[in-house]
């Protein structure tokens, strides 16, 4: 029960965690004042590939005040989603798939938003005041503006790295146009380690804290609709979805704990190794029955598809040369050509 001399930013707090966000922190709206100048610099070399998205809205992404000239705070929320295993033990189970952990249970964007207007809702009721909730669907600096709250730093892989909760936090924010009380930002404690750096298959950081989209796997096995570059392709390995290696092999993981992780995001078995030969047979309706409800589903069958011909083409294993036969033929051109490329490999 609260008392008397808690403040409403503690009373904020603990409405969070009682939502089932691990963390959650106050930043001002100026926060954060270096964000744009390195965001333009990242659009201007190149990094963020085709995702225009990312430059069309630059002006508005670049600081809170210019998505939103009325917000005062920036509310910064984290659900963690600590895996339970090791995410890098399918690594070479060559007739499996890996899907990166955040994706194999609940989509995200509907369990951080639920939280978030739950939250918002709260605050509503204890001061009114406008507000807008944000989950990776908006203009948003979300990882800068959660060090300049103090939930982590930015890491050398460019995510956020609590001391708390490793690299594994979904990251939500609220923008409120009432004066809440700062929290102090967070320092770097990356030091000298470059393991996160060392660990990318297809060696995507030309410098640390930068990532180039164009060869990073996260971006190639779910952002990019066309072929994949054959030169990243024997990196990709039997990825599917996404990748984890930068993540997992951040020091600062032996600290995050499964327990505290949001129930919601425990992994589907399903999807926990799914069989190449059986996503390499998906049509369009069977894609859709088995990611009901997952991140995946956005992708579509032919991304998947694509990727797992892909990872087939890696995997050595000649029981799947049949299943890929009959994608040489497949409506969609990028899949046809994923298929005879995994077939030259195989055959």
């Amino acid at each position: 029960m609260p008392t008397q001399n808690e403040t409403l930013e503690q009373r904020l707090k603990a409405e969070a965690l009682r939502l089932g966000f691990a963390a959650c922190a106050i930043a001002p709206a100026d926060a954060a004042p270096r964000s744009a100048e390195r965001l333009r610099q990242w659009l201007d070399a190149g990094h963020h590939g085709d995702m225009l998205w990312m430059e069309e809205r630059a002006g508005q992404r670049g600081s809170p005040q210019g998505l939103w000239p009325d917000v005062r705070s920036v509310i910064m929320l984290g659900m963690s989603y600590a895996p339970g295993r090791d995410p890098l033990a399918l690594a070479e189970v060559g007739d499996r798939g890996r899907i990166s952990v955040y994706a194999q249970g609940r989509d995200y964007h509907d369990v951080v938003k639920k939280g978030l207007k739950a939250l918002a809702r709260w605050l509503v009721d204890q001061q009114p005041g406008a507000l807008k909730v944000f989950v990776d669907t908006a203009p948003v600096m979300e990882k800068p503006l959660a060090q300049a709250a103090g939930l982590g730093w930015q890491g050398k892989h460019s995510n956020l790295v609590s001391r708390v909760h490793g690299s594994w936090l979904f990251l939500g924010a609220i923008y409120s146009e009432i004066a809440l009380a700062p929290d102090a930002p967070e320092d770097d404690h990356c030091g000298s380690c470059t393991a996160c750096q060392t660990a990318c298959p297809t060696d995507a950081f030309p410098a640390p804290y930068v990532v180039d989209a164009r060869r990073c796997i996260s971006y190639l096995t779910i952002e990019h609709k066309g072929p994949i570059p054959e030169a990243l392709r024997a990196g990709i390995g039997n990825r599917i979805y996404g990748c984890d290696d930068c993540l997992a092999v951040c020091p600062w993981n032996k600290f995050a704990d499964a327990a505290a992780a949001n129930r919601a995001f425990v992994g589907r078995a399903e999807l926990a190794a799914p069989g190449l030969g059986d996503l390499l047979a998906l049509d369009d309706a069977g894609f859709r029955e088995i990611f009901s409800g997952s991140p995946i589903k956005r992708i579509g069958r032919n991304r998947m598809v694509r990727n797992a011909a892909i990872a087939a083409g890696n995997s050595g294993d000649r029981r799947l040369v049949g299943r890929l036969q009959a994608l040489v033929t497949d409506d969609d051109p990028v899949v046809a050509e994923a298929a005879c490329w995994a077939l030259e490999r195989l055959v």
